[in-house]
């Protein structure tokens, strides 16, 4: 497992990101620990989360992902340097007023039930989930500062951020001499590359945040378990369906002949190459739910395409800059 700078800061982390939406969700409780013992293992040390998961899923309260966290490294005492631990802030998490946003009010509650929850002293990366549009973002950056200055967090990222509030919330931090933003969680892949690349890309690049795509498989698209005319039984099935079109099914077909010629490699460890090729992406959130599936999204780490791989991925998946 190779490790890369967080952004601009001297954070190393895994390149790949245990993703952990699905504890409590998709894998119970013991499958989620059998998953966070082998990745830590294999040399992950970056495990993202939000105080928010998954509570849409039947009775799961929200937060119960943190508190699985939080019980793993207690009980297989996981030393805490070891670990760098991304939790998010903004969803609703309540029936009060009050329970969700990017407000100083909701952050200061927010931060003591994840600390709690993780069962630790600070977060490594506290990232806002998505931006407030009720909530003047120096109020949001004050709030986080805050909280780096009493050392219950060390690095501040966002995630779901078109560019103009991103661009926005660097300047304000610069103008008013607060934490920044180091990183962005974007929703990134081979099949869905617009949204980042059309602008948010350059205030990355531009800025030296880390970036850390989420949904780098598409909900499973990518895995290779869909096929033209089959039905698989998936909870992410519907979210995988939206790449369901002819231009997608041939990159699959491209994807799977890419990966018999580099050694048998599976469709989703090159989609996942892709992703690691490029310089500007730090570390892809993989989600598996059962040790098979990690096993086959750890055969991505070290894996890098060529210049000419890269391209042809590249003009398969091209998306058109209206």
């Amino acid at each position: 497992m190779e490790y890369r700078y967080l952004g601009s800061t001297g954070m190393k982390v895994s390149e790949l990101c245990m993703g952990t939406m699905q504890f409590g969700w998709t894998a119970d409780e013991s499958q989620s620990y059998r998953i966070l013992s082998e990745s830590f293992e294999a040399g992950i040390n970056f495990l993202d989360t939000a105080d928010v998961y998954s509570r849409w899923a039947d009775g799961n309260p929200g937060g119960v992902a943190e508190t699985i966290i939080g019980k793993w490294m207690r009980q297989n005492n996981i030393p805490r340097h070891q670990v760098i631990l991304a939790t998010k802030v903004r969803s609703r998490v309540g029936d009060g007023p009050n329970d969700e946003g990017l407000s100083r009010q909701h952050i200061f509650y927010a931060v003591e039930a994840s600390l709690r929850r993780l069962d630790t002293d600070y977060i490594d990366l506290y990232q806002a989930h998505w931006y407030d549009e009720h909530t003047p973002i120096e109020e949001t950056l004050r709030a986080f500062e805050d909280l780096i200055k009493q050392g219950k967090v060390r690095y501040i990222g966002c995630s779901n951020y078109p560019a103009w509030r991103l661009t926005e919330a660097l300047w304000t931090a610069e103008h008013h001499h607060l934490a920044r933003y180091v990183s962005l969680q974007p929703h990134y892949s081979l099949v869905y590359r617009a949204e980042f690349e059309r602008e948010l890309a350059d205030v990355c690049r531009r800025y030296g945040l880390g970036v850390i795509p989420y949904s780098p498989l598409a909900a499973g698209f990518l895995s290779g378990k869909y096929r033209k005319g089959g039905t698989v039984e998936s909870a992410r099935a519907r979210g995988a369906g939206r790449h369901f079109n002819e231009r997608n099914w041939a990159l699959l077909e491209n994807l799977e002949a890419m990966g018999k010629e580099k050694g048998e490699k599976s469709i989703s460890q090159i989609a996942l190459a892709w992703l690691l090729t490029d310089p500007l992406i730090t570390s892809p959130i993989i989600g598996p739910r059962t040790s098979e599936q990690l096993k086959d999204n750890l055969g991505a780490a070290g894996l890098r395409l060529s210049q000419e791989e890269k391209k042809n991925l590249d003009d398969a998946s091209r998306w058109e800059n209206a």
